[in-house]
């Protein structure tokens, strides 16, 4: 991949850099969690005719960029995220940082995003989801977010409960989930295969063996 801008996206190398200055400035679990959401990105696109692995491994790496300094709420690290993006001329990364919260295309997704209205932030990612159409990366970020625990891959299910656990449910938590099953089926069909088994030790580690 010779030219990443017009992609949209940083060179692995800058995004590399990028996730480790993120960790000096806000270490934690998140940072295992953007490794394997990137590594099951890039197997997944490596299936993928119409996939860039590099590219996608980079947007799985960077898709929660905004938790350097967000803070604690989910609709402050997409912002973050987003503008961070932006102001290098990172737009697909921009856009992913965004959609990757919301598998439904439903700003209710993002759990505390009531609590966290500021009016504004609200009306941008709304108008934003509700604008622009999900494409393949949009799809395959949202469902690696949903395979990635900081130490490894998972079945969706695992992963879905370990965020309800932290950040609790709300009325359309089943819409959501849906939205990840349905992502699942749609990788499944892509790859001819279930995309379980191209993750390595997904098992072992679900069940912790």
């Amino acid at each position: 991949m010779k030219n990443h801008i017009t992609k949209g996206v940083p060179t692995l190398e800058e995004a590399m850099l990028i996730l480790e200055n993120a960790e000096k400035i806000n270490p934690g679990p998140w940072i295992g969690h953007c490794k394997y959401v990137a590594e099951s990105a890039k197997l997944i696109a490596d299936n993928c005719m119409d996939l860039d692995s590099e590219v996608a491994y980079i947007l799985g790496l960077l898709h929660d960029i905004g938790n350097t300094t967000s803070g604690e709420t989910i609709i402050g690290h997409i912002m973050e995220g987003y503008h961070f993006s932006m102001e290098r001329g990172y737009h697909l990364l921009a856009k992913i940082c965004v959609t990757h919260s919301c598998p439904s295309k439903n700003i209710s997704d993002i759990f505390d995003a009531e609590e966290s209205n500021t009016g504004e932030e609200y009306k941008f990612i709304e108008d934003f989801i509700n604008t622009n159409e999900y494409d393949d990366y949009d799809k395959l970020i949202q469902l690696c977010d949903a395979l990635g625990l900081q130490n490894g891959f998972t079945l969706i299910e695992k992963r879905l409960i370990d965020v309800a656990l932290r950040h609790g449910v709300n009325d359309y938590i089943i819409p959501k989930w849906k939205a990840f099953m349905e992502l699942k089926d749609y990788f499944d069909k892509k790859i001819g295969r279930s995309i379980y088994s191209i993750l390595p030790g997904v098992i072992e580690n679900t069940f912790e063996l």
